[in-house]
C-alpha cells in the first residue's frame, strides 16, 4: 500500500488517502496478533551468553523468570489495551484522514494478547515444574 502510495503521489499526484492510518492500524492488529504464535515456538531472541555454562536447572529457573516477566508485561499491555479501547468507544474517537473508528483496532489486538498471557503462563509454569519426561529422555 506505501508503495503504491508513493508511486501514485509521485507520478500522478493522487496518493492513497490514509495510507499511513491504515499501515499503522493494520500493523498494529497483525503483530498483536502473531505474538501468541511467536511466544508458543519460544522464537523470541533468548541472549545466552552469560548463562550457556549455567547448569541446566539454572537455565530453567531463568527461563522461567524471563518468561514470567514477559507474561507480567504482556497482561499490562494486554489490559491497558483493553483499556484503551473502552476509551476509545466511550469517546468515539476516530482517525483524522479515514474517520475510521479507532477502537475496532484495539478490539482486534486484545485476543492475540490475551492468548499470548496464557501461553506464558503454560510455559513458565512447565519451566517451573521442571523437565518434563520429554527432555528427560533427551
Amino acid at each position: 500500500m506505501t508503495t503504491i502510495s508513493v508511486i501514485g503521489r509521485a507520478f500522478f499526484a493522487h496518493p492513497i488517502l490514509g495510507d499511513v492510518e491504515l499501515v499503522q492500524l493494520g500493523s498494529a492488529i497483525v503483530v498483536a496478533s502473531f505474538l501468541p504464535y511467536t511466544q508458543q515456538r519460544r522464537a523470541n531472541i533468548i541472549v545466552d551468553f552469560f548463562t550457556s555454562s549455567a547448569s541446566i536447572g539454572a537455565q530453567r529457573r531463568m527461563d522461567a523468570l524471563g518468561t514470567l516477566l514477559y507474561t507480567g508485561v504482556m497482561a499490562l499491555v494486554c489490559w491497558r489495551v483493553g483499556v484503551g479501547g473502552l476509551d476509545m468507544f466511550t469517546t468515539q474517537e476516530r482517525s483524522m484522514l479515514m474517520d475510521l473508528p479507532l477502537w475496532i483496532p484495539y478490539l482486534l489486538m486484545l485476543p492475540g494478547l490475551a492468548l499470548c498471557v496464557v501461553i506464558g503462563a503454560v510455559q513458565s509454569a512447565e519451566l517451573l515444574r521442571g523437565p518434563g519426561a520429554a527432555e528427560v529422555a533427551r
